[in-house]
């Protein structure tokens, strides 16, 4: 129900009515995890308290493990089950309110209707029904008001949710919007944007002037040696004796001793790499060095080796474009902003209603390809929503789009192919069941709200940390 326990008071019914819906309905609790408590109020809504004992006995029927509450005090455990205690509180209140009831009839056929209580005949069997509750170590009057209980929120949100059926109509549109068909055509963008053998050094050297701080390529000067069994102690074993000389290097470096001179100990000689500039296809050792280049020298390990490294220089530079990565990386950049300047453009023309039928017309110089939706959930050809962009728009309108390779296209809809309905299918069924969902939500959002105006809730922080102190 809530995220934040800090923020209780902000959001005290956020979520309410999924949080309850959701609620596992368990048949066991902790034994005597408390045996008593005090009758300090923990928590108070409007004028009804919620005692430490109420949240004590709401504890020992969760189900928690007592280990479980422990280990998870500091992630506000307590607090998250205090929350679900208010929140049950609150639809007990509200079922009192509409004065509900489950009758003694409705409960038994609630039980005899469990296929957990089912021969193979699929008939009630009142000794599985026993032996349930014997293994579960529950009595047959707690078992069925916990079932009374569940039943009763069951009604309150069928109560609250009463008189969402939809009409047909209704129900007909989001079929039809859901499930025509859509006729588009479209451009690939790729053929207009600039390609990589159109674009001089002139204008990769202006680009780079023109972005100079962004585009600074960092260099590093460093030193490294591999060290393992077979260099430091002439052996192929992981022994005590390796390991104690590599607490012995650690020791050295925390206590300032250079570089040079723990390596020459170690009569190991050290890799010395200059100019290093990050690549994916560099040595994995170095490029891990580079990303720990903020810590100046340090050791650390990388498969079955130990790397000791020492950082002697870091600088920054413009890029060079004698470089051929950089060049190429470069020209990725002017690629890429090419791309968007011109996608940027486009769709700034279509928007200001500047850009036509003829305009895409002459554009496309006899490219455009043509394509049919079958409905809103085809994504075959283009990004999911893409294609939810294209169902809502008109007749003749033009959007760009993109396909799950993040490919763009320039699309206009073309037409739409109304649909025959079969109103018995059980297709069209499962759109009478989600536009009556969907309306159910919106009315119990709606309840979610006026709960935050009929109830205050109060909080007890000194008992709530009283019982934190339990387990301790």
């Amino acid at each position: 129900m809530i995220s934040s326990f800090r923020n209780f008071a902000k959001t005290k019914f956020a979520g309410l009515l999924v949080f309850i819906i959701i609620i596992p309905f368990v048949f066991w609790g902790m034994g005597g995890m408390f045996s008593s408590g005090n009758t300090n109020t923990v928590a108070k809504i409007n004028n009804n308290n919620i005692s430490t004992q109420d949240f004590i006995d709401y504890l020992n029927k969760s189900g928690i493990p007592e280990k479980t509450i422990k280990e998870n005090l500091d992630k506000n455990i307590i607090e998250e089950l205090l929350s679900g205690l208010v929140s049950t509180t609150l639809l007990d209140l509200e079922i009192k309110d509409f004065n509900l009831i489950v009758s003694e009839l409705t409960l038994l056929k609630k039980i005899k209707e469990n296929k957990n209580f089912h021969d193979e005949n699929g008939n009630f069997e009142r000794i599985k029904y026993e032996k349930f509750l014997l293994e579960n170590n529950l009595s047959a009057p707690s078992f069925e008001q916990r079932l009374r209980s569940r039943e009763l929120q069951k009604n309150l949100f069928d109560y609250i949710g009463a008189g969402t059926t939809s009409p047909q109509f209704l129900i007909k549109k989001l079929y039809e919007e859901e499930n025509k068909k859509l006729e588009i055509d479209f451009l690939d963008l790729k053929d207009f944007y600039i390609r990589k053998e159109e674009i001089t050094d002139v204008e990769l050297k202006n680009f780079i002037n023109e972005n100079k701080d962004q585009l600074k390529v960092e260099y590093v000067d460093f030193s490294y040696a591999v060290i393992n069994p077979k260099n430091l102690i002439g052996v192929d074993d992981f022994n005590q004796s390796f390991f104690d000389k590599i607490d012995q290097i650690e020791i050295d470096i925390s206590n300032e001793v250079d570089f040079e001179s723990i390596v020459s100990n170690l009569n190991i000689s050290p890799v010395i790499i200059k100019d290093f500039k990050f690549s994916v296809n560099k040595n994995e050792i170095e490029k891990k060095i580079y990303e720990l280049r903020n810590n100046k020298f340090d050791i650390f390990e990388n498969k079955n080796d130990f790397i000791i490294y020492n950082i002697n220089n870091i600088s920054e530079r413009e890029p060079d474009l004698n470089d051929k990565q950089i060049k190429e990386e470069v020209l990725t950049l002017v690629l890429q902003k090419n791309k968007f300047d011109y996608n940027k453009n486009l769709l700034d023309k279509i928007t200001s209603k500047q850009f036509n039928s003829d305009d895409f017309f002459k554009m496309s110089k006899g490219r455009i390809q043509t394509t049919k939706l079958n409905s809103i959930k085809d994504n075959k050809k283009f990004e999911i929503n893409a294609v939810q962009v294209l169902y809502s728009l008109p007749i003749n309108s033009f959007t760009l789009i993109n396909d799950e390779e993040n490919n763009i296209y320039l699309a206009k809809v073309k037409k739409f192919e109304e649909i025959v309905i079969d109103y018995n299918s059980e297709k069209f069924q499962q759109y009478v069941d989600k536009h009556g969902s969907n309306n159910k939500n919106t009315l119990l959002k709606s309840y979610d709200l006026f709960l935050n105006t009929k109830y205050n809730v109060t909080l007890n922080q000194k008992t709530i940390e009283r019982v934190k102190n339990f387990f301790q």
